[in-house]
This record gives C-alpha cells, structure tokens and sequence, in this order.
C-alpha cells in the first residue's frame, strides 16, 4: 500500500511500521525526512514528479512510502492488553463507509487518547491510503480492531466491563450523561445512523441538541464533540 504526503510520511518514519520502501521527487528538499530514512536505512528511489504523480491520486508534496498493509488487531488481543486498565475508551463504527470520516476519527480519536477503534470486516470502510492520509499519521499511534460481527463484540465487551454508548438523534443530551471508566462510544452509519439490533445493546444513547436550522452533523465532526465530553468528564473525576 501506498501513503503520502510529508506530515503521513514523516509520523510512519518516526513509528514501528513496517516501510517496504521510499519513493522521494528529484527536487525533494527536507532534511529530518532524509535523516529519518537514513536512520532507519531504507532504500530510496529518486522518481520525476510526473512519474510520482501517477503513482497515487492525491497531493503527495514530492514523498511516497510503500508499507506493508496497516496492523490490525484481533479483540481479544486488545482486551487482554488492557485487562489491568481501569479507564479505557473505545470508538466503534457501525459500518462506516467514507474513508474521509474515518481518517478524520482516527485522527481526533488519537489526539483526546482513545485506546482503539472498533471496525466490522464487513460492509465497512477499510484501511486505505485515504484513511491513513486523512489521520495525517494517527493511525501509526492507534490501534484498530477488526471483528467479524459488531452485536458479538458488544457482548464480549459488555462481559469486560464496558458500558456502549450509542449515538443517535433521539436519545438523551450527550453532556448530561455520566460515562463510565470502560467506555465504548459507537459512531453509526453515514446515511443509516446505528442499526437498529446494535441500538438495542446499548446502555445509553447520546444526541447532540441542535439550534440551527440544520439537524445532522458529520459522523467524525459528531464523533469529536461526544469524545470530548467523555474525556472532559474522566478527568473531572
């Protein structure tokens, strides 16, 4: 797989991933990038920019790095790294499909200290290079985990002491809600919102009161005020 652009270039450089190789414009002109590959000693191509252009469909400011696909992880492997974990804070999206929301979760996820996100293998936006683009390099920092049914993750969650808080338009005031130590905040489907078999695991359900003239927000733009109130309330505590 391929990612791009200085900012995703430079935090996979700084990270454990797995760099298969690096692809750099002729005129490419930035010393910690060249520093990072030769400390890390991974081999380099000198390309045009042409040739560079028709590698990906995107900005690539004169740098590519080839990867090997994204970690994920199994949920077993992620609850029992935080088996010892009093606070833990989840994201679970419910069949997601646009990779620039995802980006975007992954990026406000990891910056307010989300422990992981949750994805189906199913009907579910997928980690691509759009998604790791969009995180502007979060995604070297956060764990992703992949299940193959959601209702069957709730329940195991639910058996490690989580509480799921779904979001919805009809539920109750997001900032009136007291969340849990063990928390896991589902983020529906763009169109759809939650479906409605995961709604009925949940043991609550937050909305966003709204006081414009418009009713719906973005999921990921969604997704960052509920995080912030739930990370606001944790450290009240």
């Amino acid at each position: 797989m391929y990612i791009y652009g200085k900012n995703v270039a430079k935090e996979s450089l700084r990270s454990d991933d797995e760099i298969l190789k690096v692809y750099l414009s002729r005129n490419f002109h930035d010393e910690e990038v060249f520093q990072l590959i030769r400390k890390r000693k991974i081999k380099t191509t000198f390309l045009d920019s042409q040739v560079m252009d028709k590698k990906v469909d995107g900005h690539h400011q004169g740098i590519i790095l080839e990867i090997s696909e994204v970690k994920t992880y199994s949920l077993d492997n992620f609850l029992e790294s935080i088996h010892d974990k009093d606070r833990v804070l989840i994201v679970m999206l419910d069949h997601l499909e646009d990779p620039h929301n995802f980006g975007a979760i992954i990026r406000t996820a990891e910056a307010l200290g989300v422990d992981a996100i949750i994805i189906p293998n199913d009907r579910s936006v997928t980690v691509n290079s759009t998604v790791v683009k969009i995180s502007a390099g979060a995604i070297s920092y956060m764990k992703i985990v992949r299940v193959a049914n959601l209702g069957s993750a709730i329940s195991k969650l639910k058996k490690n002491d989580f509480w799921i808080v779904g979001t919805d338009m009809d539920g109750e005031d997001y900032s009136k809600i007291n969340y849990p130590e063990r928390t896991c905040l589902i983020i529906g489907n763009e169109g759809k919102g939650i479906s409605n078999i995961i709604r009925k695991n949940c043991d609550f359900i937050a909305s966003i009161p709204m006081s414009g003239k418009i009713n719906s927000l973005n999921a990921s733009v969604s997704c960052g005020i509920v995080l912030s109130e739930i990370v606001l309330s944790k450290n009240k505590v």
